[in-house]
């Protein structure tokens, strides 16, 4: 099978069900800003970080593949079986931060992003987390999107800025706390 098809030279692209679209779609959009979150948490399972943290990381990114699936997949025209996101992977996202929050210091302040490469990583994440969550949130004004998407996705978010936390409390860096120049 070769990786290229030429079908998408001219700017168009396939949903899963046929439909063709411009490649700047809002459905385009939202699916590859999920997949470009999906390759920043590789980045972040590929530092040095808790095994535990990269299970549930390499859990995460398959549900960013349930996640893209959906999005690429015409409510309209597909008839391709394709997984759904169930209660417990929101969860799972929840028990995960409270587990973290455990041993974190009561958060008093806004924390700015930075302190080593991993949180820095945490960070630009969950920024493109908010990014897939916000065209996904208008994707759903405009067609049909499963409604666990917006709340993984939000959920996801927080997820990474605990992760970002835990992972400067465990490599003992100080947390960056902004303090307003008043």
């Amino acid at each position: 099978m070769k990786i290229y098809t030429k079908t998408g030279d001219k700017g168009y692209t396939s949903l899963i069900g046929g439909t063709r679209v411009p490649k700047h779609h809002l459905r385009i959009e939202s699916y590859g800003t999920v997949d470009e979150l999906n390759s920043y948490i590789g980045l972040i399972r590929d530092q040095s970080i808790a095994t535990h943290d990269k299970d549930v990381l390499k859990e995460i990114q398959d549900r960013l593949f349930t996640i893209g699936s959906s999005l690429a997949a015409d409510p309209e025209k597909s008839r391709m079986v394709i997984p759904d996101l169930k209660p417990g992977d929101i969860e799972l996202l929840e028990q995960e931060m409270d587990k973290m929050n455990e041993t974190l210091p009561e958060l008093r302040h806004f924390i700015l992003p930075g302190g080593n490469n991993v949180i820095s990583y945490c960070h630009i994440a969950r920024c493109v987390c908010r990014r897939a969550e916000r065209l996904t949130v208008h994707l759903a004004e405009e067609s049909t999107v499963d409604g666990q998407v917006n709340i993984y996705l939000n959920r996801l978010s927080d997820y990474l800025f605990t992760l970002a936390r835990k992972v400067g409390n465990d490599a003992g860096v100080p947390e960056n706390n902004w303090i307003p120049r008043l």
